[in-house]
């Protein structure tokens, strides 16, 4: 699916950034993320399926927030999970 058929994708109007460089989740727990990842939604930094934790996508899927944005720099990109759409920004 493309972000031309996903309706999350298109209903982002301006990119939720991360307001610090660190996973909220993992901070709770004193564990380590290897990538981040911003919720389009709420704006909550989580770590990628890369992590040990995986909180973005137990983010995800535990509030049925659709859409994260890579928190890392250089990196433009949204991936919605319920369509498994990405699209670059």
């Amino acid at each position: 699916m493309s972000a031309q058929t996903c309706s999350h994708l298109q209903t982002i109007e301006s990119i939720k950034h991360p307001k610090r460089r660190e996973c909220d989740e993992c901070v709770k727990t004193g564990s380590e993320w290897v990538h981040l990842r911003t919720c389009q939604e709420c704006g909550s930094t989580n770590c990628c399926d890369d992590s040990p934790g995986r909180h973005a996508t137990a983010h995800a899927h535990g509030t049925g927030h659709p859409v994260i944005a890579s928190a890392e720099p250089g990196e433009k990109w949204l991936y919605c999970y319920p369509d498994e759409a990405f699209a670059e920004y």
